[in-house]
């Protein structure tokens, strides 16, 4: 064979092996993320409500490449962890947000984020920020998704990718408490008529009926996050005035009971609805590990917001133009009175891909990807 049919046959034969290892990877990668949730994973929904929860303001964004650091209503520095998850699964677009004028079309095959700063699990959470979008708002929202991915790809087709290739995130719980059952002004004539276990069961009793309503429109792959140390946040250290090494008792006490609630809900709906993976993220023993242990993650302070004002760890006023900033944003768990850095989501997002069972259970984020 000559020179020139040999170079010949081999780039025909690179090209053939490029052609399938594409395919297969295709083939593993996710296909939609469907982003549940509140303003951990917000992405930009309540830049398009009135409403007095937003972070479309400087310098919320400012390490976030895709915008070249503009803020993009994401309730942080850079990315959120629903960012970081579907780009460490292979996605090569964000989630666009439901609300946003882009969200059509095939932008919507990388998924759609419905998540918005401020909403809870029941409809009553948030109602200070006077809108937010809840949890059954954002889910009549991906029913509307739901019948686009029929046009776009036909009723098969668009089946398979959302039950096989796609996976649904919820992030949420947290403003149930800290925005509804804990705010002395809007809640007190809930907090007379309801015990704490009778909040938590009320919050399980929607989660139920939520996550099956999204099983009945062929949601299959679920990951839902427990509540985190939320007595940990630097707005409940400043308003409670506690050192740098506590948190607030009540708050994490609430997390705690919600969770064992959550853990065995998932149990249930794992052996009740045919077909369908439930992942319990462990954000709480995760991100109080990140408190505990800051210095070995690399990070200076887990107590002081980088981006606020207000009492010892700048933890009363959310960020905007006026706050003040730090310097070295990469070494703050927190960026704002209650939301994580980007580094700190970092952290938190690899965890729940590639970690282990007292993490996420029963399986990680990659594993349930390839299922």
């Amino acid at each position: 064979m000559g020179t020139k049919s040999f170079i010949f046959v081999a780039c025909v034969l690179l090209l053939i092996s490029l052609t399938l290892s594409a395919q297969a990877a295709d083939e593993k990668g996710l296909g939609a993320s469907f982003i549940f949730g509140d303003s951990l994973v917000d992405a930009g929904n309540n830049n398009y409500l009135p409403t007095l929860s937003k972070a479309n303001i400087p310098p919320n964004g400012i390490d976030f490449k895709a915008s070249r650091g503009n803020p993009t209503g994401r309730y942080t520095n850079g990315r959120t962890i629903g960012d970081i998850v579907g780009e460490e699964l292979g996605q090569t677009h964000y989630a666009v947000p439901f609300l946003a004028p882009n969200s059509t079309g095939k932008a919507i095959l990388y998924g759609v984020n419905y998540a918005s700063g401020g909403g809870g699990i029941l409809n009553a959470t948030g109602r200070i920020f006077v809108n937010r979008l809840g949890m059954d708002i954002q889910i009549d929202y991906f029913n509307i998704t739901r019948k686009q991915f029929d046009k776009l790809l036909g009723p098969s087709k668009a089946k398979e990718y959302i039950m096989k290739k796609s996976i649904f995130s919820v992030t949420v719980g947290s403003n149930d408490f800290l925005n509804n059952y804990l705010l002395p002004v809007l809640s007190i004539g809930a907090r007379i008529s309801q015990s704490p276990d009778a909040f938590v069961d009320d919050m399980i009793k929607h989660l139920r009926e939520q996550l099956t309503r999204l099983y009945q429109l062929d949601a299959r792959k679920f990951v839902i996050s427990n509540v985190g140390p939320i007595g940990c946040i630097p707005y409940q250290k400043t308003i409670n005035q506690i050192t740098k090494d506590q948190c607030v008792d009540l708050p994490n006490k609430l997390a705690v009971q919600y969770n064992g609630r959550l853990k065995d809900l998932l149990a249930e709906l794992n052996d009740n609805l045919p077909g369908s993976t439930f992942l319990y993220a462990n954000v709480y023993d995760l991100v109080s590990d990140l408190i505990t242990n800051y210095e070995k993650y690399g990070f200076s302070t887990a107590s002081k917001a980088c981006c606020g004002n207000g009492g010892q760890f700048a933890g009363i006023i959310p960020c905007g133009p006026t706050s003040s900033m730090c310097s070295e944003r990469s070494s703050h768990v927190f960026w704002d009175p209650y939301h994580p850095s980007e580094a700190a989501n970092l952290v938190l997002g690899k965890k729940l891909i590639d970690g282990d069972q007292r993490y996420i259970s029963p399986m990680n984020l990659r594993q349930l990807r390839d299922l």
